[in-house]
């Protein structure tokens, strides 16, 4: 069976958006970013988009021969958003901040798009309720002439494959 080449998905085209970020945050960040307090920011690599399903045993009484693997909710994996380091003030970095390391927390929602090559979505999720569980910057090196990338790492209640 053949498939066409274009009805495969590029990895390298997409947007990831934060709606309504930093809504919580008295003031914090609403002076800061657009008026529908949505943030789209640009990435370098997107991981982490990942359920699983957990079973849990349960021994048939009385019979020794197998068990039963019964279904339990859905395991998520963290989101994990990689940029460059920039100099100019980044109003995700401070709301990730505030809940890190001021523990005042104001989850949103994340919506990562593959786009295609006319910038139109391809295949869209949603990570409910995410918040900041840990930033990371690379290692500095004089031997080397690389970029420093920032890490944001997210947990969130669920995701949803929208299409």
């Amino acid at each position: 069976m053949s498939h066409k080449a274009d009805s495969y998905v590029p990895a390298f085209h997409f947007e990831v958006v934060f709606l309504s970020v930093g809504l919580g945050l008295g003031g914090l960040l609403e002076n800061a970013i657009n008026g529908d307090g949505n943030i789209g920011m640009a990435f370098s690599e997107v991981s982490g988009i990942s359920a699983e399903l957990q079973t849990e045993d349960v021994a048939e009484g009385g019979n020794n021969s197998f068990t039963y693997h019964l279904p339990q909710p859905p395991k998520y994996g963290n989101l994990v958003l990689k940029r460059a380091l920039s100099t100019t003030p980044s109003m995700l970095i401070m709301w990730a901040n505030e809940a890190i390391y001021n523990f005042n927390f104001s989850p949103c929602t994340v919506v990562v798009t593959l786009l295609n090559e006319n910038h139109l979505p391809v295949k869209v999720w949603s990570f409910n309720n995410a918040y900041p569980v840990k930033l990371d910057v690379s290692q500095f090196g004089a031997d080397k002439s690389e970029l420093v990338i920032e890490t944001l790492e997210l947990a969130y209640n669920y995701s949803k494959r929208i299409f």
